[in-house]
């Protein structure tokens, strides 16, 4: 039950994100829900670091959309360095 939610939530920040972040995006469902899952990860490993989460305490809904966001533009930065 606990990766059904995890999926659940990964596929709704993924949406925001993707939302928030101006520009085109060609990712399916599938690529959303990890960016999601990403988000959360980032915002997760970040907020430990600074000392604003606990070891083991969960990344709150908008630190993981902004994580999120930092995943998609960083996938452009490379992207747009690329020959295509």
């Amino acid at each position: 039950m606990y990766i059904l939610w995890t999926i659940m939530i990964g596929l709704l920040i993924g949406i925001v994100a993707r939302y928030l972040m101006p520009g085109r995006d060609t990712m399916g469902i599938l690529f959303t829900t990890l960016l999601g899952i990403g988000g959360a990860l980032i915002a997760q490993f970040l907020g430990q670091a600074a000392h604003l989460y606990l070891p083991g305490e969960p990344a709150g809904f908008i630190a993981s959309v902004l994580g999120a966001m930092l995943i998609l533009w960083f996938g452009r930065m490379m992207n747009r360095g690329s020959v295509v």
